[in-house]
């Protein structure tokens, strides 16, 4: 377990307002960790997520239990390979959409399957 202290005063990101100081624990597992048995990280790569936050480098928390919805950021297997899009519905089918306007949303093929739900991404700011 990993537990920092957790300010319960929220940080204003505007202009600066003097905190009351009252601290608990904050258990970071069980935080970013929902389904501990069905949950992996892996670290994104490329630009086509850019548009949800998500950055070269971020550490991606996913899912495996956590249900499949339209709107939801999913990894997907395509052809062997991983791919991290939005997942949307279309025409009654199932489509993977870019959060960059330089790529193109697309169907998903018959033999691919959505590994996981991105539930957390983790970036990281002094880089």
């Amino acid at each position: 377990m990993c537990a920092v202290p957790l300010f319960l005063d929220a940080v204003k990101c505007g202009f600066p307002s003097p905190a009351d100081g009252y601290q608990e624990e904050l258990d970071l597992d069980s935080y970013l960790i929902r389904h501990p048995n069905a949950t992996f990280c892996l670290r994104a790569s490329g630009h086509s997520m850019e548009g949800a936050g998500i950055y070269d480098g971020d550490l991606l928390v996913v899912d495996r239990v956590e249900p499949v919805r339209p709107g939801r950021i999913v990894i997907a297997r395509i052809y062997d390979e991983f791919t991290c899009k939005r997942l949307i519905r279309k025409d009654n089918a199932w489509w993977l959409k870019a959060e960059n306007p330089a790529y193109n949303p697309f169907p998903m093929p018959e033999d691919s399957e959505i590994f996981g739900v991105v539930t957390r991404n983790i970036h990281n700011l002094l880089d």
